[in-house]
Formats: C-alpha cells, sequence, structure tokens
C-alpha cells in the first residue's frame, strides 16, 4: 500500500511517492514484517538507507516520519526504513524470537528492501549499505543482523537490549564499526549481557566501542545523537558518494586511523602511537565520535 504525497525532485521525473508501506508474509522466526519507506523528494540515488528498529515487538513504522531523522537524510542523501516485527505467541514473551534474523527475519527485510526498490524508483536501495538503528531489542536485531549480513552493514548500533543469540562473531562482523549503549540505572542482567558481548568482541579486534550513559534506565536518552555523529562520520569513511554508481562497495576502515577510548578515565586518543592496552578499550572512527562518547560516559554536554 503506498501513503504520502509525490516527490518534487526535478532530476527524478516520475510520480514515485516519498513514503511507501511494504509487508512480508509471516516467516520461520516471526509474525508480522512491515515495513515504511521514506525518501528525500530532492534526492536522486541514494547512499545508504537507515534501519530504524524499535523495542519489543513494537510498530516502528512511524520512526521514517520523524522530523529529525528526516533532516538526517536530506543531509546525508539516505533512505529511512521504519520496521514492525513481531513474534509469533510463545510461552517466553521476553524472548524476541525475531531477533534471531538469520532464521529468516533478517531475509525479511532483505525482500522488503527489494521490494521498495522497485515501487520507490529507487533500485540502489536493493543492495544500499545499512545503518543499524534501533532500542532494545531493536538492537538486539541490529547485533544479529551484523552477525549474519556484516557486509551489507556500514555502522550499527546495540542500544541496551538483553537477548542476544550470537556471541563472538565473525572477523568481517567485527570490522564493521558499532557502539554498544548501556544505561548505568538499567537492568544488571542487561548492562552484564552487554559488557561481555562487546568484551569477547573486542579482544578480538572488534572496531567497537562501548558507551555508558551514567544517569538513565532502559530509555533512549543522547544514544539517538551519538549514534548519528557515528552514521555521519562512517558514510564519509566508508560510503563512496552517487558519483562511484549506483551500489558502491564499501570501504574497509583502517583500524589504526582510529581512536581508543579508556573505559576507566574516560578519555581518548590516537590508535597510532598508543603503548598496547592492558585493559579493555573503545574504538571510534574518527575524534568527533570519540568526542561524543566522551560527552555522554562523562555526562557533558555535546554538539551532535
Amino acid at each position: 500500500m503506498t501513503i504520502g504525497v509525490a516527490a518534487s525532485s526535478a532530476a527524478r521525473p516520475q510520480t514515485a511517492p516519498n513514503t511507501i508501506d511494504e509487508s512480508v508474509s509471516s516467516g520461520a522466526n516471526y509474525d508480522k514484517a512491515e515495513f515504511r519507506l521514506w525518501i528525500p523528494g530532492e534526492v536522486d540515488v541514494i547512499q545508504a538507507a537507515v534501519i530504524l528498529v524499535p523495542g519489543s515487538n513494537g510498530d516502528g513504522r512511524s520512526m521514517a516520519e520523524e522530523a529529525g531523522w528526516q533532516d538526517f537524510a536530506r543531509k546525508h542523501r539516505v533512505a529511512l526504513v521504519g520496521c514492525r516485527f513481531t513474534d509469533k505467541p510463545h510461552d517466553q514473551s521476553f524472548l524476541e524470537e525475531y531477533a534471531d534474523v538469520s532464521r529468516g527475519s533478517g531475509q525479511a527485510l532483505l525482500t522488503a528492501l527489494g521490494a521498495l526498490a522497485g515501487k520507490s524508483k529507487h533500485p540502489e536501495l536493493a543492495q544500499a549499505p545499512l545503518l543499524l538503528w534501533g532500542m532494545s531489542a531493536g538492537g538486539e536485531f541490529n547485533y544479529e543482523f551484523v552477525a549474519w549480513k556484516p557486509e551489507r552493514v556500514a555502522a550499527f548500533v546495540v542500544n541496551k537490549g538483553g537477548v542476544y543469540y550470537t556471541a563472538l562473531t565473525s572477523r568481517a562482523a567485527r570490522n564493521v564499526p558499532g557502539i554498544l549503549f548501556i544505561g548505568g540505572k538499567d537492568l544488571e542482567s542487561r548492562i552484564h549481557t552487554i559488557v561481555g558481548l562487546f568484551e569477547v568482541n573486542r579482544r578480538a579486534g572488534a572496531l567497537w566501542a562501548l558507551a555508558e550513559e551514567p544517569g538513565v534506565a532502559h530509555v533512549v536518552g543522547r544514544s539517538i545523537d551519538v549514534a548519528k555523529v557515528l552514521f555521519e562520520d562512517v558514510l564519509a569513511l566508508r560510503v563512496a558518494g552517487p558519483n562511484a554508481g549506483p551500489n558502491p562497495l564499501m570501504k574497509p576502515i583502517d583500524e589504526k586511523a582510529g581512536f581508543i577510548g579508556d573505559l576507566k578515565m574516560k578519555t581518548f586518543q590516537p590508535v597510532a602511537g598508543a603503548a598496547p592496552p592492558t585493559v579493555a578499550t573503545s574504538w571510534f572512527p574518527s575524534a568527533r565520535v570519540a568526542s561524543a562518547w566522551q560527552a555522554m560516559v562523562t555526562e557533558k554536554p555535546f554538539e551532535p
């Protein structure tokens, strides 16, 4: 079903709508899989897609119509895809089975992107690099999607989720830049789980950061602002612009060109020239991302 208004871009004379809905039939590990695409009308070729996944069994389709995300999309020539996944009834409702993306829900997203690429007259969407944003179960979905299809993901966040299906990810997944957010007042089980995922993968060289927002519980907090800084800088570092063609390959990240953060001291420095760490550290693709992280963990203001 199509909703919304017609695109106004002079460079795209077709009457492709800005906003399109799509759904995929029930699968092995999910009941509903429904999606809403929004593309700025003035964008001729998108360079990536931001995938917006809400908390447990929630409907995140309206997130694609939020002004803040739409401003981000216009600035960076990206599509927005708001998602709704729900579980089939089962007796352990605290486990989101659809977060185990390799069992079917991940393919549902890819299938939807292919269909939306045709409906929107943006064929590049079918293979576009993905920026994965999610809260709670949405962060679980993101983590498992990176573990399953790392070649599709430019950057991702884990955001205060509780149950994950993969521990040590592949080298390819560990090379996808990410931030794992925890709330200092969240349930200890969630905090311990995410810290454990971070530590085992970071020890194996994951290009990830752990970011604690001390004063928050199970809420988004300032994680959305830090994530947007991550997405902006990774787009510049990894994703070639539309001049490189409709489906450019993502560039690898140079670990030595990044920055490392001391989780205890809450400071950061360039990787180049730093002494080998003796404790767990966070990794950042840029000083700007590291500065946003530092502001969050020290509860100081920062400019997104």
